[in-house]
């Protein structure tokens, strides 16, 4: 006898995977714009391995999306609503809604800014 899917088991799977702390931090950390394992790893002070195993579940569960620029893998969100799914948690949750706003990337990184990706600028020497 086939058991017959729960048509509410894709929602369950979907919050079971995004419900971790350490992934509402890098999907807020992301936000609508994008990032790679190290600007996570300055962001929010975790491990770069720590982080790149949350990464594989949320790609596996295909919520993100990613780009190679060099030796840098960017990602983003594959759906951007789903900040609206964690804002209305948020709230549900009795955080307001300025909480949650406060932690989300808006930058899109066309090379990323964190400390271990600057370049490293050399002063200029007046000869």
């Amino acid at each position: 006898m086939i058991k017959k899917q729960n048509p509410l088991e894709p929602i369950a799977v979907l919050l079971e995977t995004i419900a971790p702390l350490t992934r509402l931090q890098i999907l807020l950390a992301i936000g609508t714009g994008e990032a790679c394992v190290c600007h996570l790893e300055a962001a929010l002070g975790l491990r770069q391995a720590y982080i790149s195993q949350h990464l594989m579940a949320l790609r596996k569960a295909e919520l993100l999306l990613d780009r190679r620029e060099g030796r840098y893998i960017f990602y983003r969100l594959k759906d951007p609503s789903l900040l609206d799914l964690i804002s209305v948690s948020a709230r549900l949750s009795g955080l307001s809604a300025e909480t949650v706003s406060a932690l989300i990337n808006t930058r899109v990184n066309p090379s990323c800014e964190c400390p271990q990706c600057l370049p490293i600028l050399i002063p200029a020497v007046n000869l």
